[in-house]
């Protein structure tokens, strides 16, 4: 993963706007009318409604923040340490860890008051209950602060770092301040690094982009690094030896032997013994920029000896370099780029990987199967052909010289015949006619034309005579709508499969070979084994016919309820034209399916349920009239409950009807919405 994927996280909110949004949101995504005297049932689920939706909204704003902001641990070494460095990892953690702690409090309260609301036995106390988890929420939140506004911080800088990735091919330029690092980076990319003649102009890591070999390198510029102690690096140091530390790449090493740096050979040599454990396992090149001003050959003995040293070191290579006039900087790209890939190869070849491969690999010598000496073939015109030479004047001609001496291009026209092999080559520029004889030329191209045509309208016959064209449901314009009815047809019947295995869970398991046996085969097999089937056969004769009479008192009773349906349609369908022919058995029309009847509790009742011989909400009353009215008067006397959000006839409790706490005191200036 490179610092390009890191990019794409979203803004992170204060505590305060991060409130605004969630109860905004809740005040525009949930139900905003209520009133006393709805059911107190209905109350609750309003106020539930409230807090469950304003718990999913801060699960789901935290949730996002906690997955977009990546796991140190998990990312490359590279970017852990980077990130490590700016921003302290323990810092960072905390700061996530707190959010993530935060989202757990607010599921724990909205659960805690969920449970409160549902005992909850008025509107006002539901709605202090509501006030209370939000507010509780709410306090959660503003103490986070610090953390949202650290992620924000981070998420801003993120946003700002180059796109380093940790595994492309990569040139890195480490040395002291001020030695000419950015200058160089300038001259073989398009990155645009500030260059001034102070130190420590590069306060970050700036990567830039070249081509070599048709390949795609990156080139990464560290700030420059003073020789002291690891402990005393300050963090602008810290990510150039992050960088060295962890990135497989080509280091460059710049010197300033003119020591207009500020520095001098012997501390920049120093320097380069100091990190040179970080150079370990990576191809090293000494870059002596600032050539233009002084040379590895003007330099004092002593100083040169120091250099000489380094450069004598086993796999390091030299360069000398000039920013200024441009003199060795291709030459230095060309070194450090082949560096670099040998070192990859030779990695490549030392590992395990290369074995497997070229386990897999054969090369076929060709051998020699008698003493026969066979030359290769070369012809005559082969051996005989000149080199081509644009001077000579009896050269081949080509067809760019006719194309010049016809007039150059968009004048001249190719001849595309002159190149027919026929009899006469007086026929090479004859024009084909469309038509001869009255027939179609095109026709007559291909001999067996007739032939193919007589097998194409005998294949067609044959295809009628199967009844292939009859049914155009199995006829399909591509394989991939076959392939997609085959796919739904396979799923319907996986989802049947699934469903009768559900159905069929529950069933006491029985052998495939258990069965129903008749009556004659119990009785035969009673008589072989020398037993009396007698009483067996009476019982089993008359629970058949006692079966039987229940059947058919069924049955009857289904046709004369079908029978009562009809003739109350049948009535109802005689009011007006317009209901004429619902009840109808019309050829050619679907039989209209009847409403199901309904209880008083709102339940279907089953069609071909049996009804009570009598009606229980009629009993103790004279007649319908009398029952209805008593109906009527039951409801009334429960509207005043049901306006109270009474839980039943024995619910006495005695709200306090004017809280002293919204309803005393001083009025102080603010909102007065709530009294």
């Amino acid at each position: 993963m490179s610092t390009s994927g890191l990019k794409a996280i979203a803004p992170v909110p204060k505590a305060a706007d991060f409130l605004d949004i969630v109860l905004s949101k809740t005040q525009r995504k949930t139900p905003t009318v209520i009133h006393k005297n709805f059911k107190i049932s209905r109350i609750r689920n309003f106020y539930m409604r409230k807090v469950k939706f304003t718990q999913d909204s801060f699960d789901e704003k935290l949730g996002a923040i906690l997955e977009e902001f990546p796991i140190i641990d998990d990312l490359h070494p590279f970017l852990s340490s980077l990130l490590n460095v700016l921003y302290d990892k323990n810092h960072y953690k905390l700061a996530l860890g707190q959010l993530r702690t935060a989202r757990h409090l607010i599921d724990q309260v909205a659960k805690d008051y969920v449970r409160l609301l549902k005992f909850g036995d008025s509107l006002y106390r539901c709605k202090q209950l509501k006030r209370a988890a939000l507010g509780r929420m709410a306090t959660i939140m503003k103490r986070q602060n610090e953390a949202l506004e650290f992620l924000e911080e981070v998420r801003k800088h993120i946003s700002r770092l180059p796109a380093i990735d940790p595994t492309a091919r990569t040139l890195l330029i480490c040395g002291y301040p001020n030695v000419g690092k950015s200058s160089f980076i300038n001259k073989v990319t398009r990155a645009d690094v500030d260059v001034q003649p102070y130190a420590f102009t590069t306060k970050s890591l700036f990567v830039g982009h070249l081509d070599h070999r048709y390949m795609r390198w990156q080139v990464i510029d560290t700030p420059g690094v003073l020789d002291h102690p690891l402990e005393e690096m300050n963090n602008i140091e810290m990510q150039s030896i992050t960088a060295l530390a962890h990135l497989k790449a080509c280091v460059l090493y710049f010197m300033d032997l003119s020591e207009q740096c500020g520095f001098s050979v012997e501390a920049q040599c120093q320097l380069y013994h100091s990190i040179k454990p970080l150079f370990a396992n990576k191809p090293t090149v000494l870059v002596m920029n600032k050539a233009d001003v002084a040379r590895l050959e003007d330099l004092a003995p002593e100083r040169r000896a120091l250099v000489e040293e380094i450069i004598n070191a086993e796999g390091v290579r030299h360069v000398q370099v000039s920013c200024y006039t441009d003199e060795g900087v291709m030459t230095l790209k060309t070194t450090a780029c082949d560096a670099l890939l040998e070192h990859r190869v030779d990695a490549k070849l030392k590992g395990n990987k290369v074995n497997a491969i070229l386990n897999r690999l054969h090369v076929a010598q060709p051998k020699p199967r008698d003493d026969v000496v066979r030359a290769p073939y070369i012809p005559e015109a082969v051996k005989d052909r000149k080199k081509f030479d644009k001077n000579d004047p009896e050269r081949r001609r080509l067809e760019r010289d006719i194309e010049l001496e016809e007039g150059g291009a968009g004048v001249y026209n190719i001849n595309l015949r002159k190149n027919y092999m026929l009899e006469n080559e007086e026929w090479k520029n004859d024009v084909i006619p469309e038509i001869m004889d009255g027939k179609n030329i095109a026709d007559f191209i291909d001999p067996d034309i007739l032939e193919k045509l007589d097998a194409l309208e005998r294949e067609e016959e044959k295809l009628q005579e199967e009844g292939f064209y009859d049914s155009e449901s199995d006829m399909f314009d591509s394989d991939d709508e076959r392939e997609a009815v085959t796919a739904k047809a396979s799923r319907e019947k996986k989802l049947i499969s699934q469903n009768t295995k559900k159905a069929m869970k529950n069933r006491a398991a029985m052998p495939r070979t258990a069965g129903l046996r008749t009556l004659s085969e119990l009785t035969s097999e009673l008589t072989k084994a020398g037993l009396d089937p007698s009483r067996i056969q009476e019982r089993a004769e008359m629970l058949a016919k006692v079966a039987g009479a229940k059947r058919k008192r069924q049955r009857e009773e289904d046709e004369a309820e079908a029978s009562m349906e009809v003739d109350e349609d049948g009535e109802a369908g005689s009011d007006g034209d317009e209901h004429e022919g619902q009840w109808m058995d019309v050829d050619g029309e679907e039989a209209p399916k009847l409403k199901r009847a309904k209880a008083n509790s709102g339940a279907v009742v089953a069609k071909g349920s049996r009804q009570p011989r009598t009606n229980r909400q009629l009993a103790g009353m004279r007649d319908e009239a009398q029952a209805s009215k008593a109906v009527k008067l039951r409801n009334l006397g429960q509207r005043e409950r049901n306006r109270n959000a009474r839980a039943g006839e024995s619910d006495r409790a005695i709200k306090t009807k004017m809280p002293k706490h919204l309803f005393a005191g001083k009025r102080k200036m603010g909102k007065t919405d709530r009294r």
